[in-house]
C-alpha cells in the first residue's frame, strides 16, 4: 500500500505530525533491520523472531532460553505492556498461544521498537494457525511394545507437563538408565522404552505430575501395576 503524505501549513516540505510519525517509524524499522542487536542466550530481554514473512516480538522463558538450537518463547503483541496491547493481542490471537518451541535460527536479535511495523499486529492481521512453532509443553511416554515387530502394546505411564525441556531430558535420561538391561524383562513379551511427545492438555488427567513425584518411582509403580 502506498501512503500519500500530506503537507501541513508550517512551511515548504513540512509534513503533518501524523505523517512525520510514520516516517519516524519507517526510519526506526530500517535502522533495526540494518543494525540488529545479536541475541545472547540466557538474557531476560524480549527477542524478535521470524514468523513467515513477518517479524514478531517474543518473551523467552527463564531457564529454557539457553539454546543452542531450540528455546521456549511466547509471542506477544508489539506494544506490550501497554493496556491496548492486551485487548488487541486477544483479537489477533497473540494471547492464546502459550509457550512455543522456537529454533534459534529464527531469531533476528533482541527486540527493537523498529520491528513493530513488520508484525501481524501492525498489518491488522490475525496470527496464522501455524506459526511454525510447536507447543513447548512436553511429556514422557513410557510404553511397552510387543517384541514380535508389531505395534501392539500399551502405554504404561504418562508424565507431564514439563514446562522446561531440560527437566524432560533429565527425567528421560534417568528413566532410560533405570531401564538399561531390563527393557525386555519388565513386562513379559514386551520391550519397555521412553519417548518424548507433546503434552495433550485434553488428556491431562492421565498424566502424572513430574514435579510432584520421582519419575523413576513412577516407572516402578507403573511396571508393578502392569505385572499384577
Amino acid at each position: 500500500m502506498i501512503r500519500r503524505f500530506r503537507r501541513c501549513g508550517h512551511g515548504p516540505g513540512a509534513l503533518t505530525p501524523e505523517d512525520q510519525a510514520v516516517v519516524d517509524q519507517f526510519r526506526a524499522m530500517l535502522t533495526a533491520l540494518r543494525n540488529p542487536e545479536p541475541w545472547t542466550p540466557g538474557s531476560a530481554r524480549d527477542i524478535a523472531v521470524r514468523v513467515g514473512p513477518f517479524v514478531e516480538r517474543a518473551h523467552t522463558r527463564p531457564g529454557d532460553d539457553h539454546g543452542p538450537e531450540m528455546i521456549a518463547v511466547a509471542l506477544v503483541h508489539p506494544d506490550t505492556p501497554h493496556a491496548r496491547a492486551y485487548l488487541h493481542g486477544r483479537q489477533l490471537g497473540y494471547t492464546e498461544r502459550g509457550w512455543l518451541r522456537c529454533e534459534t535460527s529464527a531469531i533476528l536479535g533482541f527486540w527493537q521498537p523498529g520491528y513493530a511495523m513488520l508484525t501481524h499486529a501492525a498489518a491488522g492481521l490475525l496470527l496464522p494457525d501455524d506459526v511454525g512453532m510447536a507447543p513447548a509443553h512436553y511429556a514422557l511416554y513410557i510404553e511397552a511394545r510387543k517384541r514380535d515387530g508389531s505395534r501392539d502394546g500399551c502405554t504404561l505411564l504418562r508424565v507431564g507437563p514439563y514446562t522446561q525441556t531440560r527437566h524432560a531430558q533429565q527425567d528421560h535420561d534417568r528413566i532410560t538408565a533405570a531401564l538399561d538391561g531390563r527393557e525386555t524383562t519388565l513386562v513379559p513379551g514386551h520391550r519397555v522404552s521412553a519417548r518424548f511427545g507433546p503434552f495433550d492438555v485434553s488428556d491431562h488427567q492421565l498424566f502424572a505430575d513430574p514435579y510432584e513425584a520421582d519419575a523413576v518411582a513412577l516407572l516402578d509403580a507403573a511396571v508393578a501395576g502392569a505385572s499384577a
